[in-house]
Order: structure tokens, then sequence, then C-alpha cells
């Protein structure tokens, strides 16, 4: 069915600008459950999707009290959950963080920690938890680290000058106590992936970390996030003529919790690259969020879509 519905991309949850019906996705098994930590970040990237940075609390620190919340309603409801990731601004500046870390290894899930590794990493309380909770639960937590590039100059001109030596301390610290390590990357900095792969693949092996760089799970590459970029919206026609299929997407096998600056209660959203607009807000409840998810946002199209890129492991 066409139908003439805007002058505008992604204005509409059931129409795209050419009057065709957008494509949604189903979700087929919550695998991975997200949290927000907060917004706040001990650094201000250049180009951050989520507009972290040292006074950016839109997104204040969630609590342990609140996580465990939605984990019991996971087991009231018997989803299928393996994986929690835990996302910023900085996870390491959430003064639950170990606490939180903790309650989801406890209950058996594999825990994801995104952080750029840096100084709220290396504080003394952070480290001598981490190194407890990886001798009691070992290869369930992983840190995946951001290292957008494998130059220093070129990644300190998108995080600030020094923070690539910084976050490799942090990753030697991590390597010295055998704590699990991934790497995110921007496929943005290199129009050839393999190249790019062979670069980290040097790094890594130069400082002796246990990452493999050909593996898209462990060394992650991220294609740019843009609100203005100019991509096509994506039509229930495009999964065939693209030859992809909605259940390789985020929102069909995952969702993240955020607390609002100002909320009462925290909301679960459609996935992590959405966290402020309302459209993709579900509610407060897991079980009001298990719903069909309509890709009306130019990051459905370009990270997810055509990116064919994800923030679970």
């Amino acid at each position: 069915m066409i139908k003439s519905v805007s002058l505008n991309k992604f204005n509409n949850p059931d129409y795209t600008i050419s009057g065709e019906r957008r494509a949604k996705v189903e979700l087929k098994s919550l695998k991975t459950l997200w949290f927000n930590t907060g917004t706040l970040c001990n650094i201000e990237c250049k180009n951050c999707y989520i507009k972290s940075s040292p006074t950016n609390d839109d997104l204040v620190y969630i609590k342990v009290a609140e996580v465990q919340k939605f984990i019991n309603e996971v087991s009231k409801l018997s989803l299928p959950v393996r994986e929690i990731g835990l996302t910023g601004g900085e996870p390491f500046m959430n003064p639950d963080i170990t606490k939180i870390i903790e309650l989801c290894l406890c209950k058996g899930f594999n825990v994801l920690v995104l952080s750029n590794a840096m100084a709220p990493m290396m504080r003394k309380k952070i480290k001598s938890d981490l190194i407890k909770l990886n001798d009691q639960y070992g290869d369930q937590i992983v840190i995946r680290v951001s290292l957008d590039h494998w130059d220093c100059v070129k990644h300190d001109a998108e995080r600030g000058l020094g923070t690539f030596e910084k976050t490799i301390e942090g990753m030697r610290w991590l390597n010295k106590h055998n704590i699990k390590m991934a790497v995110a990357g921007r496929s943005e900095f290199s129009d050839n992936k393999q190249t790019a792969r062979m670069a980290y693949n040097e790094l890594f092996r130069l400082h002796n970390f246990k990452i493999d760089a050909f593996n898209p799970s462990e060394t992650v590459l991220f294609p740019e996030l843009e609100e203005n970029a100019e991509v096509p919206e994506i039509t229930e026609s495009c999964w065939n003529i693209l030859n992809k299929s909605p259940n390789d997407l985020m929102c069909s096998n995952s969702r993240m919790v955020v607390k609002r600056k100002g909320a009462c209660l925290p909301s679960v959203v459609a996935c992590t690259l959405l966290p402020y607009d309302l459209e993709f807000d579900l509610g407060t409840e897991l079980k009001n969020s298990l719903k069909d998810v309509a890709l009306n946002h130019v990051h459905c199209s370009k990270f997810c879509v055509l990116g064919g890129a994800s923030c679970s492991a």
C-alpha cells in the first residue's frame, strides 16, 4: 500500500516519506537487557551519540535497587535474557556500579561493561572489586573498551589529548589481572575493515592483549552515528532488497533501561541508541516493552540496517 503522509523522512511510525509501509521489528526473544548507568562521563568526545560529558546528567545514575526490580521481572516473566549490558556515560562513575555488576553475575547473567578504561575504572576500590568479581565469576564478565582508533593521534583527536595512553594503561591493568576484554572502534576511520583489523591486531600483539582483532564480537567496528545523515528509510520491501533479516537487529533481541533526570521511575526504551526520543519509550516495566518497534529514526537505518551493527556481544 502506498500512502502520501509527510514531506519529511522519519516522521511517521507507519509510513515512509514515499508512502510505503515502514519496516517494523518484532521482539523475537529478549536476550540482552541493557542498563544505562548514567550519562556523566570523565571525558567529552567530539561525536558522542548520547552526548555524555562531565556535566550531562540528563540520564541520572541508576541504582542497584532499580536494577534489581528489572532482574526480578526477568525471572517473573521467564524471559530468556542471557546478557546484561552496562553502558553510559562512563559506567565506572556510577557509585553503585560494582554492586550492580555483582548482582547480575550472581544471578547467572553474562555481564558486558562498556568503558573507556580510564581514571574512573582505575580507582583503588573499583580495581579491588573487579579483581574479586573476576576471581569469582571469570568469563562471565567482559569489559569492552572504547578505542576509537589504533593510532594515538586519531584517537586523541576524538577523545582528547592523552586519552589513548590512559586507555592503554587501563587495558594493561585489565590484561595483567586476566579480566576479559573486548574493544569497540569506529569504522569511519578506514574504508577497509580488514586493514583496520590488521592494525588493531598489531596493537594487541604489541601489548600482549588477549583480544582477537578478527573476531567481530571481540573487536567491534561501529559505523558513525549522525542525526543528520542522508540515508534511506527502511520499508517492508527492503528486507528482500537488502537481503537482510529483521531478526538481526538489536530491537529484535534487546531492550535498555534508562533513568531520566526528574523521572520517578526508570523507563524501558527500544534500544541503546535512542535513550532520549520518547517515541521509543516503552514504559516502566519490561512486560509492556515486548512489542514491535518501528524503524522510524536515522540510526535505525544507518547504524542497524545498513551498518549491520549491534551493541550486544
